[in-house]
């Protein structure tokens, strides 16, 4: 019959210590060959979105390889769209931290002349039943509208979006992530 240890601090450490080894090394083996999957599931989600926010543009390169960001707008990532090597479009993945509970991740897809092709919501923690309204077709109002030409602003602040009801803080921060991923493209030009 095996001897039992006697519960000293030293054998309780050297117990715990040999446990969290045993779990890390488990972890990190589990991480090492689950990662290349869980790369390829997000890379096939970007292009989903990518692709979603480009529709109906004609393009002939792949966006996700060409990706650059742009000084002053570093969380934002942009994707150029090309056909015969003109650029016949651009996909934004932009942010704003000003949702009710955090960041409003959007992909918006803009013509060469600023126009807002369509946008799509990526990832947000708003109130669900309000906030989660954004990916509705109440977003679809973006569409054919130009940030440089239209007051892309909920009405209650003088603009031309209908906010969500009960919801226009979400509102104004899917205003905010369309306005700057606007401002990135005409920043970045064309790349």
């Amino acid at each position: 019959m095996a001897k039992k240890l006697e519960s000293t601090f030293v054998n309780m450490f050297v117990v715990l210590l040999v446990i969290g080894l045993v779990a890390a090394l488990a972890l990190g083996f589990t991480y090492s060959k689950t990662r290349p999957e869980i790369e390829a599931a997000a890379q096939k989600k970007q292009e989903k979105n990518i692709t979603a926010v480009l529709d109906g543009i004609t393009y002939d390169n792949k966006p996700l390889a060409e990706k650059y960001t742009v000084e002053g707008f570093e969380r934002l990532e942009l994707y150029p769209a090309k056909q015969g090597g003109a650029l016949v479009g651009t996909a934004v993945k932009t942010v704003s931290p000003a949702g009710y509970s955090g960041d409003v991740w959007l992909m918006a897809g803009f013509k060469p002349d600023g126009v807002i092709n369509a946008v799509s919501v990526v990832e947000h923690k708003e109130t669900p039943g309000l906030g989660t309204k954004m990916d509705t077709k109440w977003k679809d109002q973006y569409t054919g509208k130009n940030p440089g030409v239209n007051n892309l602003k909920v009405r209650k602040d003088g603009g031309e979006i209908d906010a969500i009801t009960a919801a226009t803080i979400s509102s104004r921060a899917f205003t905010d992530a369309v306005q700057k991923a606007y401002e990135a493209v005409k920043k970045g030009g064309e790349k």
